[in-house]
């Protein structure tokens, strides 16, 4: 794992407003980015993001997804264009 990641993981798991479902959200991020050799911003979708993340319903994936935003940790910046993924800055 990139020092990158190892840096804000060693900070979130003090931040007691996470969950676990945050921590998966983050952990499919992160392997999207592994897999991309993206440390910073990386491509993602929602699709992806939730089977790697296996949040199965809608309203979940928004909500955590959401509040990760909130709380400074990501910058989502999405694409409207169908041949273009969305991106999400990690913070920090």
């Amino acid at each position: 794992m990139k020092k990158e990641f190892k840096k804000h993981l060693s900070k979130l798991e003090k931040d007691a407003r996470l969950n676990v479902w945050h921590f998966a959200l983050l952990t499919a991020i992160m392997l999207l980015g592994t897999k991309q050799k993206q440390y910073k911003v990386i491509n993602v979708s929602r699709r992806k993001l939730m089977t790697l993340s296996h949040i199965k319903t809608l309203p979940s994936y928004h909500k955590y997804f959401k509040e990760l935003q909130e709380l400074g940790i990501i910058k989502y910046t999405p694409s409207y264009h169908p041949g273009y993924k969305s991106e999400v800055e990690l913070l920090g």
